[in-house]
């Protein structure tokens, strides 16, 4: 049966773009494989996700799901059954002009759609890795090189990717008959998926390997330097050639595309090019004025004259020592917090009420 993407995400099928952007990156951080390194019912609900993100992000592939739901995709239907040549059925029209496919599975036929975007290869090559990576404030702003741990499935060493046994013999499969894919339904209905027998390989070892039980990959851990460009904001993606899953067959690996999350700083705030920051006076500070060191991105400090009379929230502009992007440069605007001290006691009181007089 096909999966419910709305579901998934926890939206209403009326959600907007950015309200599926907002609960994909709410529940991809909390099932990322990376914060649950051991529990294999995580990175499954990681792959539901990106999935479902997938096709909801884009506007056509949404438009043909949202057309598959209205025909009862997700209403039940059986696990589907390989059929033979082509005299099989195909799907038939009921009384209430909804369409019954038997046990080929709505599923299926979405998937035909879609594509199977659980698996890891395409007929043109391998489905690229995805990643979700925080960033500090400071090396989203200025460009660096952050670390990068990634979930990849690599031929697995004692079999070489063939799944069997060393020693064991290799029989062609009798369920796919050795091409390695079954078809479901017929003619514009027809599916071709991996035969789950032989897992799409065509062949059956007599015994299988003990390191991968047979898949023939294992889950291996890669660590990367990834570099962060200058400027880079929260949903920033860039793709890594190569870096993703290992591909067969001879074909170029995977891409690698990671996005990044930037973390909030406890002094500077972004708008734009500018950089927005808030320092604390006293009473005295603002009445008489003064000077004060205020620390810029770089870790340096600049100095800033308060003249006297400043009032609260009254912001400085220091040009050019903000943000750089193709040549321009921003600022730093830094906003004084006058604080109130509490009410004076003794003859500090009366000198106080002397003045407010």
């Amino acid at each position: 049966m096909a999966k419910d993407f709305y579901q998934i995400l926890g939206v209403p099928d009326t959600a907007t773009p950015p309200e599926i952007k907002k609960a994909y990156r709410r529940l991809a951080k909390q099932y990322h494989p990376d914060a649950n390194p051991n529990n294999p019912q995580a990175a499954e609900r990681f792959k539901e996700i990106s999935e479902a993100h997938t096709v909801l992000s884009d506007a056509d592939q949404r438009s043909k799901y949202d057309r598959m739901r209205k025909y009862g995709a997700f209403g039940g239907g059986g696990a589907p059954r390989p059929r033979g040549g082509p005299g099989a059925p195909g799907p038939s029209a009921g009384d209430d002009g909804s369409f019954d496919f038997g046990d080929i599975g709505l599923g299926d036929i979405f998937s035909s759609i879609f594509g199977n975007r659980t698996r890891r290869e395409e007929p043109r090559g391998v489905e690229a890795l995805e990643t979700l990576v925080e960033i500090p404030f400071r090396v989203a702003a200025m460009g660096g090189k952050v670390p990068v741990s990634v979930t990849v499935m690599e031929p697995c060493g004692t079999c070489h990717g063939s799944g069997a046994a060393p020693g064991a013999t290799v029989e062609k499969c009798s369920e796919c008959n050795g091409s390695g894919t079954v078809t479901f339904g017929q003619g514009s209905f027809a599916v071709h998926r991996p035969c789950p027998k032989c897992r799409g390989k065509g062949k059956i070892p007599s015994q299988y390997c003990g390191t991968c039980a047979g898949a023939g990959e294992i889950r291996t851990e890669r660590r990367l330097s990834v570099t962060v460009p200058p400027g880079t904001e929260s949903g920033t993606k860039i793709r890594l050639k190569g870096q993703g899953h290992p591909a067969r067959d001879g074909r170029p690996a995977g891409d690698l595309l990671v996005t990044f999350q930037v973390q909030a700083d406890r002094f500077f705030a972004r708008e734009g090019l500018d950089l927005r920051c808030e320092v604390p006076i006293n009473l005295a500070q603002a009445v008489y004025g003064t000077t004060l060191k205020v620390r810029t991105l770089d870790g340096k400090k600049v100095v800033l004259k308060v003249p006297a009379g400043t009032q609260p929230g009254r912001t400085f502009r220091i040009k050019g020592i903000g943000l750089e992007e193709n040549g321009r440069k921003g600022d730093q605007l830094i906003t004084v917090n006058v604080q109130i001290p509490e009410p004076p006691t003794g003859e500090s009181a009366e000198l106080f009420k002397q003045y407010a007089e």
